[in-house]
């Protein structure tokens, strides 16, 4: 069957490549980033007044996008506001056949799309996630007018830790598409083991979609490059589409020669290019850099590439002063060089990470805790609507974040209830995410991050989870009144019997962290000086637990929170402001003493540690091995022995028989059969 499948495959592409070698690529990507009008609809009166028509409207200034509506931390605009987007462009040359949509990294909160008036699709409803629309109406060589809506008003019920920033906050583009679009392609690389034989391929996953109006037969070709120039390839060719037709297409492309591995130590990476044809035209070309790498968990203990991992480093949020998370390219390299300058080998985020960062932990080796931004929702979960809701932040975030080699999980959410198997919505949503993690990216754990709280009995609900990431505070906020975490000493016992409820998991602690932005005492939160300290202490207990798989400082530099943000030092109300402060780097940029004393214990700590379970065994081998001597040392000794009792017992009775008797005595030696 193996054998027929690979001839298939064979007379598909070349059947497939001789035609497509004929036809042009379609064109790259069109940036939209200059030129854009920003105006702001506080009275809600814009659509009312036809804005969306790119000709009405007050207040147009203009910006560069990515941009945010309001880069002020003042309490009178954390819930957010109306805000309109215009800008005007000449349609790009568009190759007879093909057509483009319009692609947002991310926009902030909900946003509307018209296209010369024409509204495209509907709202889109995930701040954090990438979208397209279909261009429709699109006037190539002639002045078109792109105007986007942006409601960034937030729900006061809604909980988020960080600022309500509103905007297009990460790039636009124009991207070519033809009658047959390819979805959310992945390249997903897997190392198949056969008995003790093991090889390496490629899962191909993605969505065709037939966009036009007549039948289709697609298919999708990928080519692989290694670092030394090896080339592998595959093809799959699924049945034809109807209109409107959307069918998910999966296959294999075997590794060709000795494969090159990705790691923090060696970021080596493959060229991908997936081709979508429609006929013999290719309609679409998708470039993807992505890492061979192994990640999972065996007894306990997270590994990459077979290596047991010891994982230190810091979160971050993007946030910069005077533009929130509409960051610039020099913004992203100033993260990358934070936390390098840190010695981090890992990073975290509450939501999905601009594409740009995760390019550059790509090439620089950071691996990445990725997680979908669904945070304290157990309310919100009750509800079918909202599930689904959250399922699908859960589906946009993992095939967004799955072709990048840094990304080491997927956390399908921060911080729910310590109780699942009490609260059935919740059990259930919890169940569901992490199956379609599985489904979407099968090469990567699926984990969760928790609230640490003592004597929560053993929840069944986590056992659809390869990991549980431990947001812990213990020494800084007080907990609650029968679950105190008021006291660091507790630290360790809360993580030992963690470790007894859940023995198969990789445990990490994802957040732990002191606010600091005074000099004073250690004894005295809120200073330098306790930060500092309690960093150590942390770090000195995970040290010392064999069975922790490593600590994320919460978080690398300080960011926007909420008006009025306490964090647990319970300072008085008229000394606080909007901003986060367990930060080591201040929010201006300053280098806290806190930073250090992480740089050394990071830079201390080796990225791979021994494999508990192979010491294990190399101790239990010595002990058998011991053992064994011992009883060979016993046996020796003992026949020894045993042979010289019998040449004494022999040598005896020779004696007796030899020396003189009385007269008239008959001696007779004993007859004796040695067996």
């Amino acid at each position: 069957m193996r054998l027929l499948s690979a001839l298939a495959a064979v007379v598909a592409l070349a059947l497939v490549l001789p035609h497509a070698a004929r036809a042009a690529d379609p064109p790259g990507p069109v940036m939209l980033a200059q030129g854009w009008n920003f105006a702001h609809d506080h009275a809600d009166e814009g659509l009312a007044d036809n804005w969306q028509g790119g000709l009405r409207g007050t207040g147009w200034e203009p910006v560069t996008v990515p941009h945010v509506a309001e880069v002020s931390t003042d309490p009178s605009v954390f819930y957010g506001s109306i805000g309109w987007y215009r800008i005007s462009f000449t349609g790009p040359q568009t190759p007879e056949g093909l057509g483009w949509a319009l692609r947002f990294e991310s926009v902030r909160r909900i946003a509307r799309v018209w296209l010369n008036g024409r509204e495209l699709g509907d709202p889109h409803t995930d701040p954090y996630t990438p979208f397209e629309r279909a261009a429709t109406g699109l006037r190539p060589g002639q002045p078109n007018t792109l105007v986007v809506r942006v409601d960034y008003r937030r729900d006061e019920k809604l909980r988020e830790g960080w600022w309500n920033w509103g905007g297009i906050t990460r790039q636009v583009s124009l991207v070519a598409r033809g009658p047959v679009v390819m979805h959310d392609a992945g390249l997903l690389p897997r190392r198949v083991c056969v008995e003790s034989t093991c090889a390496w391929n490629v899962l191909v996953d993605g969505w065709l979609e037939n966009r036009s109006e007549s039948v289709q037969q697609p298919a999708v070709a990928v080519r692989l490059q290694s670092p030394d120039g090896e080339v592998s390839e595959g093809v799959e060719q699924p049945r034809a589409l109807r209109p409107g037709e959307r069918v998910r297409v999966r296959f294999a492309v075997p590794i060709r020669g000795k494969p090159k591995l990705w790691s923090p130590e060696h970021p080596d990476r493959y060229a991908g290019t997936i081709s979508t044809r429609a006929g013999d035209r290719v309609v679409q070309v998708d470039q993807r850099n992505i890492g061979l790498r192994t990640v999972d968990v065996s007894n306990g203990m997270l590994r990459l590439n077979d290596r047991v991992l010891d994982l230190r480093g810091a979160s971050i949020q993007e946030d910069v002063p005077g533009r929130g998370p509409a960051m610039t390219d020099a913004d992203i390299e100033t993260t990358v060089d934070e936390l390098k300058a840190l010695g981090a080998n890992v990073t975290r985020a509450h939501y999905l990470l601009d594409p740009r960062l995760l390019e550059r932990f790509d090439q620089e080796g950071i691996l990445v805790w990725s997680q979908a931004p669904v945070y304290h929702r157990d309310d919100l979960l009750k509800t079918p609507r909202q599930r689904s809701h959250e399922l699908n932040v859960v589906r946009k975030t993992i095939l967004a974040a799955r072709n990048h080699p840094s990304v080491i999980t997927h956390s399908v959410a921060n911080e729910l209830t310590t109780k699942p198997d009490e609260q059935r919505y919740s059990r259930v949503w919890m169940v569901n995410a992490a199956q379609l993690a599985r489904d979407l990216d099968p090469t990567l754990p699926v984990s969760i991050d928790i609230l640490s709280y003592p004597n929560i009995p053993r929840q069944t609900t986590y056992d659809a989870f390869d990991m549980l990431g431990i947001n812990s505070y213990y020494g800084w906020y007080e907990g609650k009144p029968d679950q105190s975490v008021a006291d660091i000493d507790d630290l360790a016992p809360y993580l030992r019997a963690t470790r007894e409820k859940y023995p198969g998991k990789a445990l990490v602690i994802t957040e732990f962290g002191a606010e600091a932005s005074e000099p004073g005492p250690a004894d005295v939160k809120q200073t330098y000086a306790f930060q500092t300290q309690y960093l150590k202490r942390n770090l000195d207990i995970i040290d010392r637990l064999g069975f922790m798989g490593g600590a994320i400082y919460w978080t690398a530099r300080e960011f926007a929170v909420k008006p009025a943000w306490d964090g647990g030092a319970q300072i008085p109300r008229h000394k606080r402001d909007a901003f986060h402060r367990k930060g080591l780097i201040s929010y201006d940029g300053k280098i806290k003493p806190a930073f250090n004393a992480a740089k050394e214990a990071f830079e201390a700590t080796p990225l791979y540690r021994d494999d508990p379970a192979a010491v294990a065994r190399a101790e239990l081998s010595g002990r058998g091995s011991f053992i064994l001597r011992a009883l060979l040392f016993l046996g020796v000794f003992g026949f020894v022995g045993a042979v010289l009792a019998f040449d004494v017992w022999c040598l005896r009775d020779i004696w007796r028989a030899w020396r003189p008797r009385s007269e008239g005595q008959v001696v007779e030696l004993p007859t004796r059969r040695v067996a």
